[in-house]
């Protein structure tokens, strides 16, 4: 028996597991979704000028759209365009206090936003013009922490492909 380190878990039964899962519900040929595509991904942000002038300014998503949050009087929802016809939402909840990002079970782990090879580069260089840290994984995964500590990630394979391998 494999385990995890200091965590008691018995990873050849969870690869046993996964195996399982993968025979039981992974079909070749694929069927097709009855999803179009994620409308948008929305997200909470403490400040409004400090999250469109990151989104649109460093990472040259294009603000596309804004009006009062409908759920809040007061709050202001907001999208970006990420490309393929998909948008990130945000909105603010002015009065109500926020809280550090932190993964949780149940939470948001991080955002992966395709870009090409060359803009991968480029929003790389506008990552370091803005002083923002960030981690390169399998020369293609760019991971950082937006203006709330929110974690993305630039990835500079295609849409449906993750490190070579073909996903859709």
């Amino acid at each position: 028996m494999t385990t995890a380190a200091g965590r008691g878990i018995d990873l050849d039964a969870l690869t046993e597991e996964r195996e399982r899962i993968r025979k039981r519900f992974l079909m070749h040929p694929r069927p097709e979704s009855s999803a179009r595509g994620i409308h948008h991904t929305a997200l909470i942000c403490s400040d409004v000028r400090k999250t469109v002038e990151f989104y649109q300014d460093v990472l040259e998503f294009p603000l596309t759209e804004m009006f009062e949050n409908r759920d809040l009087p007061g709050s202001t929802h907001f999208f970006f365009d990420v490309g393929a016809g998909n948008q990130l939402a945000y909105f603010d909840l002015p009065g109500v206090p926020t809280t550090e990002y932190a993964e949780v079970l149940g939470g948001k782990h991080h955002i992966a936003i395709s870009v090409t090879h060359e803009k991968w580069h480029h929003l790389r260089a506008k990552l370091d013009d803005a002083g923002i840290p960030y981690e390169i994984h399998s020369r293609v995964s760019l991971y950082f922490s937006g203006p709330d500590g929110e974690r993305l990630e630039l990835i500079a394979d295609p849409l449906g492909e993750l490190y070579g391998t073909k996903m859709l």
